[in-house]
């Protein structure tokens, strides 16, 4: 590694060089954040997941420069270019866009305006008429006319001159970033729609005539305009005042009022609107892409962090329910281990004798397979199937609980749920999907594409590698924050366990299904391939309950094993005496355990352990319990207290289930009394809620929802009214007048209202 890398990234993360190469020689020896953020916190510092993330992708992108220094260098030394000075610059370059701007006079190009006046011989006119001297313009310019390599006049030879002087100035590496810096701090992000697009690009009808500052443009806008242009609706062209970049440009090139300075001040302007207005607008629009997939990406990883995170029902008796009208309701029961008992159908709301009949069959199913909880999920007639099961005469004391199925069916229709219940449909893959992620909400939605879980904005908009590696991440950090039941952990689940991946998970499951439950994690380095190095970076996460030694249940590595046996000596006692007694913990004298390679950071979280070994770190489950009566959107009303759990946050607000099939929108400004910046800083994914009614639209399904504390007259419901566009009038002048925050985005527009 190099140690100008090391101080870069420790200058910009301000870290101390030490813990920045301290983790980097762990990367390079195969080490995962979570393990370094878990297991070795002597190493590094403690540094956490967040900074050895951004270590990591330091790296990469310092590491990536530099492969592409190399390559310059490459190509500029086969082409007998490079000389001591360029190399220096090339080697001082500390950014990507720096880089490419040293190389780009040098880069191999296609044929250009310049080069074929420079194919004329017009370069040795350009180089005197950019030198702006006293020269005599009408009289230099006729000896470069030639009739055979094409120049008929001197205005001919003197155009050609322009045009490699435009072309000077387009590669020029200051102007270039005075520009970019132009383009950053006084561009304009401009939409208009295509002619004769106006009908059919309707729901874009607030981007027609849209003006603002790409620097204040929030995300979720420039993703909109963007997909608005995509789709073939509008043009969108990000542009500063354009005699302010000019001056700028004349300002660096134009040395004073010669005859030859006014040729320069027309190649000038040339540069501008034909080359650097192309190049820097596009550098600029692919930043503004950049910026907002940063924020939506960033919006879509906190959310879906606390869905994983969702506190679990635990190891329960299931029995769980894909609700349906016409098709009826399929039901399965699942042990607490997940696995599928038995599958029926039932017509609860198809007539009278079939209300009864699906009476009698879940009674039957409860008692037979001593069900705990009942997990229905909430999609269509899910609040009627609930309603169906809380008035039958069930055992006392099993919760009926509704669970969100969202990607329910993309996981039913996928290969992961062939391979897992190859001799079921998609119905039965799907009510046991919705019992599972009851049941361990994490061990089930790792089974299933991110982008289908329904939590996110314009996901689809995004870079999808960029969101890809995002999500990826929170997953393993969620997965290995938690740890893995590795006798019960589906192949998706130990996927994501550090040191693991797809092939190891496999062997894994292979290996447990051959051979038996493990009782040991000693017995993990008989599984084919996963060898020493896999062990040391899984190990802590994977957990063994009830095997041979206590510690396998816990946090512990097995590194430390013998950290613990040395604790229980000294006290007299054995290990499972430190879990179970607090008295024997605390006259435990941590100092006289520490070495070269365990500090206190270590032993800290030893003791740490003991005190919960394998507890899971999610919170406890509370069920949320929907309004009584309030079953659909037709039952809504403006000022009604309902109950919610949030499905969804984004930059404008949030999207609260209160059981009516229909979310509703709490916007931004109504989260709270207070100010809100950023919504999620006060509601996450996954959180009861309780919400005012601020207006039902039933013509477009939408429900506005308050969470103030205390709120002036509700709304008249106007669920019965004429309805006006919800988007109201488009922008009259979008040149004169800065749009609200939020304004022109397709999911707050669909919840805008008139305020009281």
């Amino acid at each position: 590694m190099k140690k100008e890398h090391i101080q870069t990234i420790s200058s910009g993360l301000a870290l101390k060089a030490s813990q920045v190469e301290a983790a980097a020689r762990l990367f390079d020896d195969g080490a995962t954040v979570p393990f370094i953020a878990r297991y070795r916190k002597e190493v590094t510092g403690s540094l956490d997941e967040v900074s050895l993330a951004a270590i990591r992708d330091g790296l990469e992108k310092l590491r990536e420069l530099d492969k592409r220094r190399e390559a310059i260098i490459k190509s500029l030394e086969e082409r007998e270019l490079l000389t001591d000075d360029l190399r220096e610059m090339i080697d001082q370059a500390d950014t990507m866009t720096a880089l490419e701007d040293i190389y780009l006079p040098y880069r191999p190009k296609r044929r250009t305006r310049a080069a074929m006046a420079k194919e004329k011989g017009l370069e040795p006119l350009a180089l005197k008429v950019f030198e702006q001297g006293s020269m005599d313009i009408a009289a230099e310019a006729p000896a470069f006319v030639d009739i055979e390599k094409g120049v008929a006049a001197s205005e001919e030879a003197l155009a050609g001159a322009r045009d490699i002087i435009a072309e000077w100035i387009s590669e020029d590496q200051r102007a270039r970033q005075k520009l970019r810096d132009l383009f950053r701090n006084k561009g304009m992000m401009r939409s208009k729609v295509i002619s004769g697009k106006e009908e059919e690009g309707i729901k874009y009808k607030d981007y027609y005539d849209w003006e603002e500052a790409v620097s204040g443009a929030p995300s979720h806008r420039v993703l909109a305009i963007r997909r608005g242009e995509s789709e073939g609706f509008l043009t969108l062209r990000i542009t500063p005042p354009e005699e302010e970049a000019i001056a700028l440009l004349e300002s660096l090139f134009v040395k004073g009022e010669h005859p030859a300075s006014a040729e320069v001040k027309t190649a000038v302007r040339d540069s501008y609107r034909r080359l650097l207005l192309i190049s820097i607008g596009g550098e600029t629009r692919s930043a503004a892409k950049i910026n907002a997939d940063n924020d939506a990406i960033g919006v879509f990883v906190e959310n879906l962090k606390q869905l994983l995170l969702a506190p679990p029902l635990g190891r329960k008796n299931v029995l769980a329910i894909d609700p349906g009208f016409r098709t009826g309701c399929k039901v399965v029961c699942l042990d607490k281990q997940g696995k599928l008992l038995c599958n029926d159908t039932i017509y609860p709301h198809f007539s009278d004798k079939g209300a009864a009949e699906a009476s009698g069959k879940v009674r039957d199913m409860c008692l037979r397979y001593s069900t705990e909880a009942i997990a229905i999920g909430n999609g269509t007639a899910g609040r009627e199937t609930e309603s169906f099961i809380r008035g039958l005469d069930l055992p006392e004391g099993i919760q009926i609980v509704m669970v969100n199925e969202s990607g329910a069916s993309i996981y039913s229709a996928s290969k992961t749920a062939r391979d897992e219940f190859p001799d079921y449909d998609v119905t039965v893959r799907g009510s046991v999907s919705i019992g599972r992620r009851l049941m361990d909400p994490l061990a089930e939605l790792v089974k299933i594409d991110p982008k289908s879980i329904g939590v996110g904005q314009y996901q689809h908009d995004v870079d999808q590698s960029a969101l890809k590696k995002s999500l990826d991440e929170v997953v393993v950090n969620c997965v290995n924050g938690v740890g893995v039941e590795v006798n019960t952990a589906s192949k998706e689940l130990l996927t994501y366990v550090s040191g693991l991946g797809p092939q190891l998970a496999k062997n894994i499951v292979e290996f447990r299904n051959e051979q038996g439950p493990f009782r040991s994690r000693k017995e993990l380095g008989k599984v084919p391939r996963l060898g020493p190095k896999a062990f040391e970076q899984s190990a802590g996460f994977l957990r063994i309950q009830n095997g041979e030694n206590i510690l396998d249940s816990s946090a512990v590595h097995p590194e430390s094993y013998h950290v613990v046996d040395s604790m229980a000596r000294d006290m007299g006692c054995v290990p499972a005496d430190l879990i179970k007694d607090e008295g024997l913990r605390k006259q435990i004298d941590l100092s006289k355990y520490v070495t070269d390679r365990v500090g206190l950071p270590t032993l800290q979280d030893i003791v740490e352990e003991l005190k919960k070994p394998g507890r899971d770190p999610r919170n406890q489950y509370e069920p949320v319990s929907f309004t009584d009566g309030v079953n659909k959107i037709e039952d809504v009303k403006a000022g009604m207290k309902l109950t919610g759990i949030i499905t969804n946050v984004t930059a404008f607000g949030a999207f609260i289930d209160v059981g009516v099939h229909q979310d509703g929108l709490v916007h931004i400004s109504e989260l709270s009394d207070r100010f809100v910046k950023n919504p999620s800083d006060i509601v996450k994914v996954h959180q009861n809620v309780s919400v005012t009614v601020l207006d039902v639209d039933l013509p477009r399904k939408r429900i506005a929802l308050s969470m103030k504390s205390e709120r002036p007259k509700a709304r008249k419901d106007k669920s019965t009214e004429e309805k006006k566009p919800l988007s109201g009038a488009s922008p009259k002048s979008s040149t004169k007048k800065r749009p609200s925050r939020y304004e022109g985005n397709p999911f707050y527009e669909a919840f805008r209202k008139k305020r009281v």
